[in-house]
């Protein structure tokens, strides 16, 4: 497969024989960059794949190691653990998205052996002087003996096939004849949590000088999904002989290597991972070509990490002396290149490249709306190209009225989409979610793009898409047509039930489920069904309807502060698109909208007494209440990140923030404020600090000229964020009280989070709030 957007870069001179000096000079930095070689192992990767893929941690559905990947590629690698001698002599993996879940492939899909021709002993990895590193873009591995030294190197060249190079130097004063073959297995089953195991139906066969994988129809909707489409190629740059033996084989060398005192010899292999017939055939077919280009590909990869380490490190817009700036440094390219491991490129339903939540975990192997709008808004700095395609993923989605199954969401972006469509679809996939939407952050990411890359033909394009989404809630989520919306559900077979009389009603229960959902904050205290306190109703669904009476959604009764600021800011981001795009009737029709909305958050969702902005509870009766009873959120601090708030009740908010019995804890923000009763430092949205919030939190902060407040606690989150700043994972969401890392490893939009505070806090002081409106 033609890597179409390397191809274009190089057409720019991006990245593409240029050197390091004049990529600098294009990207407006003046001093020395720092390149891949002085972020090394930041993240430790080093794994032993086995059939036993996750964590020992029944709590979690994640990988139990890290690994690598790049390109968009669905597969991935490790390096050797150190003291796992089986490890040795290649790149442990890969693992594989089979569709919608990870597995791991193989123990090792092509291991090098190099025996001495001359005494047939051969040489022992275990026996050599070797280090085994992840520079950025790059797994390294070096051996080295008394009178040889192997060095393998591994990248991806394409969105489908990562390249290893093996060079083969003989350090010593005579001739070194050696005979070399790669072995390989594939493990063909998974041992899940629940210790079933789920077999692949899986075969090794001879492929084009070396051997593949072929895939059989397997339909698990929690575990494994493959075809028979599916194959797995290791094409090898030499001619060799290959023997299959069940799980195993065996690629020998047809010819003695004669390698001369202070030479070396190299020997590269290709391995695609690919979904069709098509894609495999062509991925082999070039490899021929990659061989002869290796030294090209190699040099095109570091340009272009070089390139990505440079717009990470660097911020010439700063004066700030920053201290522990190399350690910051170092955690911002652990996020940047957790965002690249976790590229996936267009396969099955996906039509455009887009960034998975964590390719390490069972559960996210799809595009989440508001999860792409924040890696957009992070990738857009240093690849805004990436970050252009993961927001036109979820648009290729985005409901029209000519929809043959929910026309009347017309404007909606799905919550989720996968490799695989839904049944209403026509598809076969559980995952594919189209029950609720998520908060409306697409402008602010558009707007991240835009600001990066000034591509005026990507705004024009997105901006009537923009404003669908944007009417949509108004048209599907405001019950009552106040002006201010809820979150809620759609018209969906899931959310209806039979009643005792075999009739069909509204399964409230469900409806609650998907519009808790629709927030982001699946289980926050705040969507609790039961009220607190006798005045609280509950939490209560009602129809949303259109002009002529149809029901065309549904939304709970509280008319939510963080999801009516979203709205304010976009209509904010919208203003400024519209504005770019000289439509001026356009912005002034957003600026009117804007102040009226503004009035209502202002004076209708903020508690004088507490010093917070709450839900607001409105029922049919035309009763109201404000929320406070059930506790603060970080909802109550998005009117900040908005701009939204006056001045004096930023300042009410901002002593909440940062009061340590509430919002300012060891690694602050938690998602339920300290002081409530429900709170609880582990379980998701009840009380773990979500990177995201945290932003917002310090963002709003900036954005009312508390810098040095936000400066704190962002150092806070870099220094107290477990294994951050040492060669540990990223984390979902973090323990408020010690800093511990929860749930899912390796996680995308946290990653972002890191690399925009990290710009826009230890950096410049710029946040990424919407201006137009101040």
């Amino acid at each position: 497969m033609i890597n179409a957007r390397l191809v274009k870069k190089c057409l720019l001179g991006v990245v593409c024989g240029l050197s390091v000096g004049i990529l600098l000079s294009e990207n407006r930095y003046s001093v020395k960059a720092d390149t891949v070689e002085d972020y090394k192992n930041v993240l430790d990767i080093s794994g032993n794949p086995t059939a036993n893929f996750y964590s020992k941690n029944k709590k979690v559905s994640t990988n139990k190691y890290s690994s690598f990947s790049d390109q968009g590629a669905w597969h991935a690698y490790y390096l050797p653990k150190e003291g796992v001698t089986s490890t040795y002599g290649g790149f442990p993996g890969p693992m594989i998205i089979a569709e919608e879940y990870p597995v791991n492939l193989s123990h090792q899909i092509s291991k090098l052996h190099i025996i001495n021709a001359k005494t047939n002993k051969e040489f022992n990895f275990a026996n050599a002087k070797r280090s085994f590193n992840y520079y950025p873009g790059r797994l390294n591995q070096v051996y080295k003996f008394k009178n040889l030294t192997v060095t393998l190197d591994l990248i991806f060249t394409d969105s489908r096939t990562a390249m290893v190079r093996t060079n083969i130097q003989n350090t010593g004063k005579t001739n070194l004849s050696l005979k070399a073959y790669w072995t390989g297995d594939i493990i063909n089953k998974l041992k899940t949590r629940e210790k079933k195991a789920v077999n692949f139906k899986q075969q090794l066969a001879k492929g084009t000088n070396g051997v593949k994988v072929k895939f059989s129809k397997v339909r698990n909707d929690n575990y494994y999904m493959t075809t028979a489409g599916n194959q797995f190629n290791v094409v090898y740059s030499a001619p060799v002989k290959t023997s299959i033996k069940g799980d195993k084989y065996k690629s020998s060398l047809n010819k003695t290597l004669t390698v001369k005192p202070g030479e070396s010899q190299t020997l590269e292999s290709t391995q695609s991972y690919t979904f069709t017939k098509k894609e495999a055939d062509a991925e082999v077919a070039k490899a021929n070509d990659d061989f002869a280009n290796v030294d090209t590909l190699f040099q095109q990869n570091e340009n272009r990490w070089n390139n990505y380490i440079t717009r990470t490190t660097e911020n010439d817009k700063s004066k700030k002396a920053v201290a522990n700036k190399a350690k910051y440094d170092r955690a911002a390219v652990k996020g940047m290149e957790t965002l690249v491991t976790n590229w996936i490129s267009p396969a099955g339903a996906l039509k455009h490249d887009g960034i998975v939540p964590s390719m390490s975990d069972q559960w996210f192997e799809g595009l989440w709306a508001w999860d792409s709008w924040k890696h957009a808004a992070a990738v857009a700095e240093f690849d805004p190209e990436l970050a252009e395609s993961s927001i036109k993923a979820l648009f290729d989605y985005q409901i029209t009225k000519k929809d043959k199954v929910r026309p009347q969401d017309a404007g909606m972006i799905p919550d989720a989409i996968f490799y695989n469509k839904n049944k209403e679809r026509g598809g076969d996939g559980i995952n594919w979610n189209e029950r609720n939407s998520k908060p409306p952050l697409a402008s602010w990411a558009v707007w991240q793009v835009y600001k990066s890359n000034q591509d005026k033909a990507f705004l024009k394009e997105m901006y009537p898409k923009l404003v669908a989404y944007h009417d949509w809630w108004y048209s599907n989520r405001d019950y009552n047509k106040d002006g201010l919306a809820e979150y809620g559900a759609t018209v969906d077979p899931l959310h209806y039930k039979k009643n005792k009389h075999n009739q069909k009603v509204v399964n409230k229960e469900e409806v609650i489920l998907a519009s808790a959902w629709e927030s982001g904050m699946d289980n926050a205290v705040r969507f609790d069904a039961t009220g607190v306190g006798k005045a609280d109703k509950g939490v209560k669904v009602y129809p949303d309807k259109d002009s002529k009476g149809k029901v065309v959604g549904y939304s709970v009764n509280q008319e939510s502060v963080d999801l009516n600021s979203y709205l304010y800011a976009d209509k904010g981001f919208l203003a400024a698109i519209a504005n770019e795009l000289g439509y001026t009737a356009d912005a002034e029709k957003y600026t009117a909208e804007a102040s009226q909305l503004q009035n209502k958050i202002q004076s209708k969702m903020f508690d004088k007494k507490t010093g917070f902005f709450y839900d607001l509870q409105s029922n049919k009766d035309g009763s109201t209440l404000l929320l406070s009873n059930r506790g603060k959120g970080p909802e109550g601090l998005i009117p900040l990140w908005a701009r939204v708030a006056t001045s004096a009740q930023a300042d009410q908010v901002k002593q909440v923030l940062m009061n340590k019995k509430m919002f300012n804890t060891y690694m602050p923000f938690p998602t339920t404020s300290r002081d409530n009763k429900k709170f609880t430092a582990t379980q998701y949205w009840r009380g773990p600090v979500w990177l995201d919030q945290a932003m917002f939190g310090i963002e709003g902060l900036q954005n009312y000229n508390y810098n040095t407040e936000a400066l704190k606690q962002t150092e806070k989150l870099f220094d107290h964020a477990e294994g951050l700043t040492g060669s540990g994972p990223i984390r979902e969401n973090y323990n408020p009280l010690n800093g511990d890392g929860l749930n899912s490893s390796n996680f995308s939009w946290s990653s972002g989070v890191f690399y925009m505070l990290h710009h826009n806090v230890l950096g410049d002081d710029q946040t990424s709030s919407q201006q137009y409106f101040k």
